[in-house]
């Protein structure tokens, strides 16, 4: 398993798609990155050679907060 590394982002954006009930959390400019799979309809995304946390899907997010 890859450790993922995390620095302070000079901005967090985020979009919510809500025909696929999904929510993107980018830490700074979104960029291509790899996935991981957290379990739970959570997933990180990162940079492969740097191991840098670069933000999150959350899928399943009207579940998951109990309206859905």
């Amino acid at each position: 398993m890859n450790t993922l590394k995390m620095h302070r982002p000079g901005k967090v954006t985020w979009d919510y798609d809500r025909e696929a009930d999904t929510l993107y959390i980018s830490f700074g400019k979104p960029v291509p990155a790899l996935t991981m799979d957290l379990g739970g309809g959570l997933l990180a995304r990162y940079i492969k050679d740097t191991g840098e946390l670069v933000g999150f899907t959350i899928a399943g997010v009207r579940k998951m907060v109990g309206t859905g």
